[in-house]
Order: structure tokens, then sequence, then C-alpha cells
């Protein structure tokens, strides 16, 4: 049996011009398993979740369309 925790992580990262080396994502991305895993969290997987945000009355009034983002989660577990 496993508990699982989620963690939403940006889309995209930020990195200045020049300091650009082709392993900035995967750093990322270790720096989070890795802060997790030092209170027990396995990491489990990446899954995107599609939201679709609907403008509120007025703004559908005046055309304005759905918006959709893609965010990204990641799943971490441990047994209980």
């Amino acid at each position: 049996m496993y508990e699982y925790k989620m963690v939403q992580v940006p889309p995209h990262i930020e990195v200045q011009a020049g300091k650009n080396h082709g392993g900035e994502a995967a750093a990322y991305m270790q720096k989070i398993v890795d802060a997790n895993a030092t209170n027990g969290w396995e990491f489990y997987r990446v899954d995107p979740i599609g939201v679709n945000v609907k403008p509120g009355c007025l703004s559908a009034l005046f055309g304005q369309k759905d918006v959709s983002y893609t965010y990204y989660v990641i799943s971490f577990r441990k047994q209980k």
C-alpha cells in the first residue's frame, strides 16, 4: 500500500542568455526529486495535466474564448 504526493512544476523554466548549457531542465527536476527523496518520497512519474479556463460572463459577451494551459505534476510515493 502506498501514499502519494503530487508536486506541480512550471511548464517552463527561465535561463539567462549565455548560461544555457542544455541540462537546466534535468537539473531543475533533480533538485525537486532529491528534496522529496530526503523526506522518504520515491519518484514515481511526471504527468501533463490540461486545464481549460472558461471566460467569465462579461468576457464571453465580448467574444473571449476558452484558454487552455498544460501543467506538469510530479508524482511521488512511499509505502504506508
